[in-house]
């Protein structure tokens, strides 16, 4: 085993010490239905006018630096939670440099993007919103000038957050959060089964349950989404579970899918015993996420779990394996609530937007305090 496995598994077993010592909480169960309730932070409580203003400003283009995206552009809520490309594109046609992963189940994660560097929702959201590969924001002022320009939006963010002048990138970014954690898919096949109905996984999903299970992928994905703990009793929010991948260096698939290209979690953290670490992705409703991977390479399901196999476990699944974890990944489809498109606040017909074309004498048109970036 080199050294970096022999890391990887160190930290593994530290981490499955933990779990097995753990008490009955849900959060460590190793297989278990997915709960009723998220996570919630206590500085921004759930309130459904809360998530219904965020739901508003998730599907709002306004917000990206030409009007172009949305938060939904990336994070397509009416399919996976992802939008099929093995990178996204921002607003100005950058395109990022990792899978944009789903938000659903996103709430029970401790850390976000791949490598965990944002350690809540809201973190995350404040970093996308002027990121030049994603909304391309150029400030701050520039964002709250956008939303109190629209009178709407304005008297949602007083009533809802109880004060004058209640647009700020905090309340923002804590509406968007709230929406976010309503986001749950319920009553998969396997929360039935794991509930006591035994007849709702086919047997050959059962089989493929047993051998995720006997060659060892629970050691990372276990628990609520088969990602690690849930914000809990020994893994706090902002607390990151982490695998390493590749684990196995040397196989074909490194070169055929780039995956030793990106180096992980060390670009963020600097630590280089965190070279290729990965926050570990959560699998419910991974049949619905293709294409695979932080750089989206690889396109099929059938081929991610050849390729894990190979490259984490050392491992070369037979054929009928393969089809038979397929199979019991199939079963963590959840039932997806509807999401019909918001009616958005209006704005006024005297406001021009930066990306409109220039009109003689308006006075109110958007400008940008600070020149683009």
């Amino acid at each position: 085993m080199g050294e970096m496995s022999a890391m990887y598994w160190a930290r593994s077993i530290v981490a499955m010490i933990a779990i097995c010592a753990s008490s009955t909480a849900w959060t460590f169960e190793m297989m278990q239905a997915l709960p009723a309730e998220v996570p919630v932070p206590a500085d921004n409580p759930f309130t459904e006018e809360k998530a219904a203003l965020g739901r508003q400003l998730y599907f709002d283009s306004r917000l990206s630096v030409n009007g172009s995206v949305s938060c939904n552009s990336c994070h397509d809520v009416a399919a996976g939670g992802g939008d099929h490309r093995p990178v996204s594109v921002g607003a100005l046609g950058k395109p990022g440099t990792r899978n944009a992963p789903t938000l659903w189940n996103v709430a029970y994660q401790t850390v976000l993007y791949w490598d965990g560097r944002a350690r809540s929702l809201e973190e995350q959201i404040r970093g996308h919103l002027f990121d030049s590969t994603t909304m391309a924001l150029p400030d701050l002022a520039e964002l709250i000038t956008r939303i109190n320009r629209i009178p709407g939006y304005r008297a949602q963010f007083e009533s809802v957050f109880g004060e004058k002048d209640a647009v700020t990138l905090d309340t923002l970014a804590k509406a968007i959060a709230t929406y976010i954690r309503t986001l749950r898919t319920p009553d998969s096949a396997f929360d039935r089964y794991i509930k006591g109905n035994k007849k709702a996984l086919t047997a050959q999903a059962q089989r493929g349950l047993a051998t995720f299970r006997d060659i060892g992928c629970m050691s990372c994905h276990f628990g609520v989404n088969f990602a690690g703990p849930a914000p809990g009793p020994f893994l706090k929010m902002g607390d990151g579970f982490y695998e390493l991948f590749p684990n196995f260096l040397g196989s074909p698939y490194d070169e055929v899918y780039d995956l030793t290209q990106d180096i992980g979690r060390v670009l963020y953290s600097g630590d280089p015993g965190e070279k290729y670490m990965w926050r570990v992705p959560l699998l419910r409703n991974v049949a619905l996420t293709a294409p695979y991977f932080h750089n989206g390479s690889v396109s099929t399901l059938s081929e991610a779990v050849r390729v894990m196999g190979r490259v984490e476990l050392n491992l070369t699944l037979k054929d009928d394996e393969v089809r038979d974890i397929v199979a019991f990944l199939e079963s963590l489809n959840g039932v997806r609530p509807p999401q019909s498109l918001p009616i958005l606040p209006a704005t006024p017909h005297d406001v021009v937007w930066p990306w409109q074309r220039p009109v003689a004498g308006a006075s109110a048109t958007v400008k940008s305090s600070h020149p683009s970036k």
